[in-house]
């Protein structure tokens, strides 16, 4: 069975080095058999918060909100790259992701963080897994968290050093806990409708 994950990034700097965890991901994502799409928050480019995608009448939100809307529903599941900023997430895709709420409902989200130093963004983690559980995901126990982001991918995007490492020897169980979600999400949708 085919699983289809979304994974979200959201800096918006000038010099973003988590973009290559995201794309990294994307592609382990894939070589295991599954399929995955980035869901880069600075290319959706969605405004500031005014109006939540279901606050608009039906057919008149912007098309970038109505065509991510779509994509939510279709995946099964959802990984989140964040970087720590101040101890919490980035703006960008904290904005991206309060745009919807019953979208959300119902798949596993997985989060993989990072940060310039060595605490590898656990503490923006922390807060994303309250926000994610709030917005009625089911948040996977596994992490995947990267310290010292700038030296952990060469110059073509692939794992590299100390940090590198770890990176690779923590993804199988981070997607394979992911995947037992999904599975066991998809099952249970396919036998009785969700409570709400």
């Amino acid at each position: 069975m085919t699983r289809h994950v979304l994974v979200f990034y959201g800096s918006y700097r000038r010099d973003r080095q988590g973009i290559k965890l995201a794309h990294w991901l994307v592609n382990a994502i894939t070589a295991r058999g599954d399929s995955a799409e980035l869901i880069d928050a600075k290319a959706v480019d969605l405004p500031m918060l005014d109006r939540m995608y279901k606050e608009y009448p039906k057919g008149e939100a912007p098309p970038a909100m109505e065509e991510l809307a779509g994509k939510i529903r279709a995946a099964d599941g959802f990984v989140f790259v964040t970087g720590e900023y101040n101890w919490g997430p980035q703006p960008g895709l904290k904005n991206l992701t309060d745009h919807y709420l019953e979208e959300w409902f119902w798949r596993p989200a997985a989060i993989a963080c990072y940060s310039a130093g060595p605490f590898a963004g656990v503490r923006a983690m922390m807060g994303w897994r309250d926000t994610l559980g709030e917005m009625g995901m089911a948040v996977t126990s596994s992490i995947l968290p990267v310290g010292r982001i700038g030296g952990a991918f060469d110059a073509d995007g692939q794992p590299t050093g100390d940090d590198g490492a770890r990176l690779v020897k923590s993804f199988p169980r981070f997607a394979d806990d992911l995947n037992w979600w999904i599975d066991a999400a998809k099952t249970q949708r396919a036998k009785v409708d969700p409570p709400y």
